[in-house]
C-alpha cells in the first residue's frame, strides 16, 4: 500500500508571507500536489509578544492570493482535519507529556544557568577558541543542587540531553547524505522558562503526531535537523524524509532583505504582480527542469515538480526577470480579466460609462508589466487638463514644422463626417503625402497634442474614442500654450 505523502507549511505570524516563506509553502504544496498527498498548514505561534491576528490574516490572504490551498489547517475561524489543533499555542498540554517523559527517562534534564553566566560562559569558549556551546554544566545535577537552585529564585529551562561522542546522520534529497558530529552540538533548549517549547521541539512532536511523511524546509534549518533526528530516536520514532532547499539572495548575494526592493507577498499584489507570475516565478528560484522551460501553467509545475532537481547553491532573486515574467502573464490573460484586475488599481472615475473605461483600459494590455501602470498610462482619457511630459513638449517644440501641422490637421478633423479610426488613418497619411512629411512626424505631433506624451494606444484608436470635440480642443490648448 502506497504511504500517502504528508508535507506542511508552518509559518509564525510575526510577519507578512516572506517571499522566502512563500517559495517553502509552493514546493511543498507543489510536492503534496504531485504526489496526489496531503498539503497542511500549521501555524507557530508560540512567540506570544510578536504573534498577531493582523499577520496571520495577512498569511492566509497571501497563501490564497498565489492558489497554494490548504487540505488541512485553520480556515479562518475553524480548523480543517483531524490532526488539530494546528496552532502551537493551543498544544501546550500535548508537548508538556512528552517533555516529562523525556526528563523522567533521563534524556533531559533542567538547567538553571542565568543569561549572564550562559553569555560568560560562550564568551570563555570564544576566547579559548572552542566552539561556543553550553558546556553542559547542570546535566547532572542531583536533588538537592537542583533544589538549592530554585531556592535562589532561578527559573530553569529544559535541555535535551543530546550525545556527545559519534555522528548524527541523514539522508537530504536536496544535499543527499548529511552528518554532524556531536561534539560540536550542544544540550539545546526543549522548555523555555516561560514554559514554552522552542521550534526546535514542538515541531517534532506536531510532525510526528500529525504524520508528517515529508520536512521541505529552507536550509537555514539544515542545522536544527541533526538534534531534531536525535529527539526522533529518543522516542523511538521514525524521522519524516528531510529536503532542505537554497536560501534566497539579492543581486549583491547578500541575503534577501527589503533594501533588495519587495519581500512579502502582499506588497507584490499591491505593486500590481499577478499571482500566477508570482507563482511561476517563485518555482523556478532553486528549481528548474532539464530543458530550462521558464513559463509553465499550475497543472505543469504539478506535474513536473520533484525533489530532485532543486539546486543547491542559492537562488538569485532577479526583480527584473519577475518584471519580465509579469509582463508575459498580463499579454497571456483574457482580455475580460485583464480589465476586471487592472480596475482594482484604477483611481474612481465618474462620468464615463463602463464600456468607455474598459476600452481604455484594454489599451494597455500589450505593453504593460505591472497593472500599477494602468493609472498613469490612461489618466489623459479622464482629465479635461492634460499633463504634458517634459520630453514631449521638447520634441514637438524643437520641430518648426508641428505647429503648422497641427493647424492644418486640425481644420481637416474638424470637417470630418464620418469621424472613425478607419477614416482617421485615411486623412493623416493622405495629409502627410500631400505635404511631403513623414507620418511618423504628423502622427507624434498630434499625439502629443491629444495625450501630453510620446508614446501610448494606437493613435486613431485613442483619438476615435477621445471624440471630435475633445481632440480639437486638446489641438488648441496646445497651440495656444505649447506652440505659441
Amino acid at each position: 500500500m502506497r504511504e500517502i505523502v504528508r508535507v506542511r507549511f508552518a509559518p509564525s505570524p510575526t510577519g507578512y508571507l516572506h517571499i522566502g516563506g512563500a517559495r517553502t509553502a509552493l514546493y511543498n504544496w507543489l510536492f503534496a500536489r504531485r504526489n496526489r498527498g496531503i498539503f497542511l498548514l500549521r501555524i507557530e505561534d508560540t512567540d506570544e509578544v510578536r504573534s498577531t491576528q493582523e499577520f496571520l490574516g495577512g498569511i492566509l490572504e497571501s497563501l490564497r492570493w498565489l492558489g497554494l490551498d490548504w487540505d488541512e489547517g485553520p480556515d479562518d475561524n475553524i480548523e480543517k482535519g483531524e490532526y488539530g489543533p494546528y496552532f502551537q499555542i493551543k498544544r501546550q498540554h500535548i508537548y508538556k507529556k512528552y517533555i516529562d517523559q523525556l526528563i523522567a527517562e533521563g534524556k533531559a534534564y533542567y538547567c538553571y544557568c542565568t543569561p549572564e553566566e550562559l553569555e560568560t560562559m560562550r564568551q570563555t569558549a570564544m576566547m579559548n577558541k572552542l566552539s561556543p556551546k553550553y558546556d553542559g554544566r547542570c546535566r547532572n545535577l542531583n536533588e538537592e543542587e537542583r533544589n538549592n537552585k530554585t531556592n535562589e529564585g532561578r527559573k530553569p529551562v529544559v535541555r535535551f540531553k543530546m550525545p556527545q561522542e559519534g555522528v548524527t546522520k541523514f539522508y537530504d534529497h536536496v544535499r543527499s547524505e548529511v552528518e554532524f558530529k556531536n561534539a560540536l552540538l550542544d544540550d539545546f533548549v526543549i522548555l523555555k522558562s516561560s514554559g514554552i517549547p522552542p521550534y526546535i521541539f514542538a515541531c517534532v512532536i506536531d510532525d510526528h503526531l500529525m504524520e508528517i511523511t515529508h520536512v521541505i524546509r529552507g536550509d537555514d534549518h539544515l542545522s536544527n535537523t541533526p538534534r531534531q533526528v536525535q529527539l526522533y530516536n529518543a522516542f523511538g520514532w521514525t524521522p519524516p524524509q528531510f529536503a532542505h532547499i537554497s536560501m534566497i539572495l539579492g543581486q549583491d548575494n547578500a541575503r534577501l532583505s527589503k533594501r533588495h526592493g519587495a519581500t512579502s507577498v502582499m506588497e507584490y499584489k499591491k505593486n500590481g504582480y499577478l499571482p500566477e507570475a508570482l507563482f511561476n516565478y517563485l518555482a523556478l528560484l532553486g528549481w528548474s527542469t532539464e530543458d530550462s522551460q521558464q513559463i509553465f501553467t499550475k497543472d505543469e509545475l504539478k506535474e513536473k515538480f520533484s525533489l530532485d532537481r532543486c539546486a543547491k547553491n542559492p537562488a538569485v532573486f532577479d526583480q527584473q526577470k519577475l518584471l519580465w515574467m509579469n509582463g508575459e502573464y498580463i499579454r497571456k490573460m483574457d482580455v475580460r480579466e485583464f480589465v476586471k484586475q487592472s480596475k482594482n488599481f484604477v483611481p474612481s472615475v465618474s462620468g464615463y460609462d463602463e464600456r468607455y473605461i474598459d476600452t481604455v483600459i484594454g489599451f494597455e494590455q500589450e505593453k504593460i508589466k505591472t497593472l500599477t501602470e494602468i493609472p498613469g498610462r490612461v489618466d489623459f482619457f479622464f482629465k479635461d487638463n492634460i499633463e504634458y511630459e517634459q520630453k514631449a513638449m521638447d520634441k514637438i517644440s524643437k520641430n518648426s514644422q508641428s505647429k503648422e501641422i497641427l493647424k492644418e490637421i486640425r481644420e481637416r478633423i474638424e470637417k470630418m463626417s464620418d469621424y472613425t479610426k478607419e477614416e482617421l488613418d485615411k486623412l493623416f497619411r493622405a495629409y502627410a503625402e500631400e505635404k511631403g512629411l513623414k507620418t511618423s512626424l504628423v502622427f507624434h505631433s498630434v499625439r502629443v497634442a491629444v495625450s501630453g506624451r510620446l508614446a501610448g494606444p494606437g493613435l486613431f484608436e485613442m483619438i476615435e474614442l477621445l471624440g471630435k470635440d475633445r481632440v480639437l480642443k486638446r489641438i488648441d490648448h496646445t497651440l495656444k500654450n505649447i506652440l505659441p
